[in-house]
């Protein structure tokens, strides 16, 4: 485990618009061994709002790593993506694409946007919480997340 880990929480964002997917995530993170907050919205919109600290958000933490989905309503994956790699302030945080598609389109697109990884939901529960459990292994535990603002 990373030294920053075991003394304080990881914060989680995590924009998705399935609630069968948000309460498996939930669930998954809250039986995990690292400690984390994890924040959802399932809109792009209010995920962005919340990144910049508008209001309501003003007093939002920072994310340490950002789960996002590309077929969102209001402002998709892709929008979120790109404003979020385009912003000074937000770019470091790496942002997980954790979608369904398996288009070679999207990968190339979200890639292009600077993604830091593209994640393909399996459709059985066993592999998403499988899945799930190895981005929490890798980029909870071993990766070195950048320094907070």
């Amino acid at each position: 485990m990373n030294d920053r880990n075991a003394i304080q929480r990881i914060e989680i964002l995590l924009v998705e618009d399935n609630h069968g997917d948000v309460d498996l995530t939930k669930a998954t993170l809250k039986n995990s061994n690292i400690r984390n907050n994890l924040q959802t919205f399932s809109n792009g919109k209010e995920a962005m709002a919340f990144l910049r600290r508008e209001s309501p958000y003003t007093k939002a933490p920072r994310p340490d790593v950002i789960l996002l989905d590309l077929n969102l309503p209001v402002m998709d994956g892709r929008e979120v993506l790109a404003q979020i790699k385009s912003d000074p302030k937000l770019s470091l945080i790496p942002v997980i694409i954790l979608t369904s598609s398996d288009s070679d389109q999207d990968i190339l697109t979200s890639y292009k946007l600077n993604a830091n990884a593209y994640v393909t939901k399996p459709l059985e529960l066993e592999q998403f919480v499988k899945v799930l459990k190895s981005i929490e292994n890798f980029w909870l535990s071993i990766v070195k997340l950048p320094p907070k603002n």
